[in-house]
């Protein structure tokens, strides 16, 4: 008897393979099952049903991405399969794209439209949509020219031109003029968002930011510090506009406080770029609370991503706390022994002060705000006086 494929009465889900490979001279701290793992994460929250993977290893990258062998290979899953959609996990390259697509029949996309998707479905404000829309706009330029690459290959003349070469023409003048449009709005905002930093900055008001991996909890550790309502959400990337409070410290002292963007596993620099007006509170803070989920198997990476994009930023050297969220999924009580695991794999020489919390629960968020006090009086340090370890 014939198999026939059921279909969902619910929404519509694209059924979606997942494309990885492992360059064996590459140095990455995460491994490619590591990296397919979050890919399909995102996968699903841009609504698509991941429903098989594809990996392979490789000496040196290849110009197709993938070897000849496994394009076949794929091309043969996609068809058993009922394939809408392959996604792979690096940026593919305008010819890499078209070259997939012709090959496998199907739509390709590459983890940094699957994270933009991601983006978009979530910006909320004027501000969260304009960069969004700038780092989508930036994405789609290099490959509108792709898509057109066999005109120009053949340099105009006999048989190239007329409507093609016209429409080429035509489609980048106005990606060109989109963006131009959408960097003057940016522009707009973001000397708004000086003016208001300005404003802070010329108080005694110290000013602190919270950064971390998307879905650690930071707005969670935000509303508890600040009695504010943030929309918080078990999701990534629930956060994309700045939301700025003040609040009193247990001396009697006023901070600023921020709620970020959080960053991702190859996070694009198109996307790092377009938020530039946003990240420009982690810049300007005097202190950063480092907010890990740390129920996560994939805690230690998380915090490396972090890290990395910080010192990326040039705020690699700025006063840290490192706030290990989400301890009511691994601990039962607020002073329960956390994994010596986790915490011997902590640089504890990058922070001043860590601190075990759990937000849902409120544990752990009268001592943070007195260690956000004692660092910015600059007391002395104590790493570990929060924490109380059991061997595995």
């Amino acid at each position: 008897m014939a198999k026939h494929r059921t279909y969902s009465t619910g929404p519509f889900r694209e059924r979606a393979i997942l494309v990885g490979v492992h360059i064996r001279s590459a140095s990455d701290y995460w491994s490619l099952e590591d990296s397919l793992a979050e890919l399909s994460e995102l996968a699903r929250a841009a609504g698509a049903n991941p429903v098989a993977r594809l990996t392979q290893t490789m000496n040196r990258p290849s110009p197709t991405y993938i070897g000849k062998g496994k394009i076949e290979e794929l091309k043969r899953k996609v068809k058993q399969l009922e394939i809408d959609t392959t996604i792979f996990d690096d940026e593919l390259t305008p010819n890499q794209q078209k070259t997939l697509e012709d090959k496998l029949g199907v739509k390709v996309i590459d983890r940094t439209a699957l994270i933009l998707d991601v983006f978009a479905q979530r910006a909320r404000s004027r501000e969260g949509r304009l960069q969004i829309d700038l780092a989508q706009t930036e994405y789609l330029l290099p490959r509108l020219a792709g898509q057109w690459s066999h005109l120009e290959r053949l340099g105009g003349g006999v048989g190239t031109r007329g409507p093609g070469e016209t429409q080429i023409e035509t489609d980048r003048r106005l990606v060109r003029r989109k963006l131009s449009r959408v960097k003057k709005e940016i522009s707009q905002v973001q000397s708004q968002r000086n003016q208001q930093r300005i404003q802070r900055t010329r108080g005694k008001d110290k000013i602190i930011s919270l950064v971390g991996y998307t879905n650690a909890g930071k707005s969670a550790i935000f509303n508890r510090i600040t009695s504010s309502e943030v929309i918080e959400r078990n999701q990534l990337f629930s956060t994309l506009d700045t939301t700025t409070r003040n609040m009193w410290l247990p001396d009697g002292t006023r901070a600023t406080i921020s709620d970020t963007v959080g960053f991702v596993h190859k996070l694009p620099p198109i996307l790092v770029a377009a938020f530039r007006a946003t990240l420009d509170e982690v810049v300007e803070a005097d202190l950063l609370l480092q907010v890990v989920d740390v129920s996560s198997p994939y805690a230690i990476d998380q915090m490396q991503v972090v890290s990395d994009q910080l010192s990326n930023m040039g705020v690699g050297d700025t006063p840290k706390i490192l706030v290990l969220n989400k301890l009511d999924l691994v601990a039962t009580a607020s002073n329960d022994p956390l994994d010596s695991k986790i915490v011997n794999d902590i640089d504890i020489a990058d922070f001043s002060r860590i601190v075990t919390t759990s937000a849902i629960k409120a544990w752990g968020i009268k001592e943070l705000r007195t260690s956000i006090e004692a660092v910015i009086s600059h007391e002395e340090v104590e790493y570990f006086s929060d924490l109380s370890l059991h061997e595995v």
